[in-house]
């Protein structure tokens, strides 16, 4: 028993060495134990964690909160300034058979017992953060942002069909190896220096939101879900 709870306690400690030395528990403000015991989180951690390995000048930002047209606000999970373009990430945390198409508004995620259940189309789901954050940011051409939905290991991509070339959707273990491909196959498109202004002066503050506007996104969300 104290061999067990020893090897529990060294990987945890190791763990917690990796998050703590990861900027990601400064962007998302959330706690080792609120990342590590949490789905949503680790997730959105271990994402984070892949991309602070990329080559490149680059800049992170977690969970930021942009007004749409309507004056409502979209919540993106990532986003990372690179050189090479904006790259917009939607992670989804799902298990079973997944199939979809970039042209039908739901997916299907398949399973035991061929239970099936549906989600929005979440290439359509990235493309309105994309917009929202285009908009926010018009001195950045529009064809600088890049679509990534990520999937955890926990699920398997069956049958996606996708005819956009700035999006992909792939698995979690393919983020580094798809994005360095990119990158290889991109010209610089931002400098350092504006890099950094976008970061401090414009990203970094929808991050920074109250739990008040926080509470209202997610109250708007419960009411679209219940009109459907």
């Amino acid at each position: 028993m104290e061999l067990i709870f020893f090897l529990i306690v060294g990987f945890y400690l190791v763990k917690y060495i990796k998050f703590s030395k990861s900027e990601y528990r400064i962007r998302s403000r959330n706690s080792f134990v609120k990342t590590i015991f949490n789905k949503g989180n680790y997730g959105e951690y271990l994402t984070f964690s892949n991309l602070e390995k990329l080559p490149g000048y680059k800049k992170i930002v977690t969970n930021i909160y942009v007004k749409k047209e309507d004056g409502k606000t979209t919540e993106i999970d990532l986003v990372m300034l690179h050189e090479t373009g904006i790259y917009v990430f939607e992670s989804k945390n799902y298990s079973g058979w997944i199939f979809g198409d970039e042209k039908n508004k739901s997916w299907t995620q398949t399973l035991k017992g061929n239970n099936k259940n549906y989600f929005f189309n979440p290439i359509w789901q990235n493309s309105a953060h994309i917009r929202a954050l285009a908009n926010f940011l018009p001195e950045v051409p529009r064809t600088s942002f890049k679509s990534y939905i990520i999937f955890s290991e926990r699920c398997e991509l069956k049958k996606i069909n996708i005819e956009s070339a700035d999006v992909k959707v792939i698995k979690r273990r393919n983020l580094v190896s798809t994005i360095n491909k990119d990158i290889s196959n991109s010209t610089q498109i931002l400098t350092r220096e504006k890099i950094d202004e976008i970061y401090f002066r414009k990203l970094l503050q929808l991050s920074a939101v109250t739990d008040e506007l926080k509470l209202t996104h997610i109250e708007n969300i419960s009411k679209a879900v219940n009109k459907k």
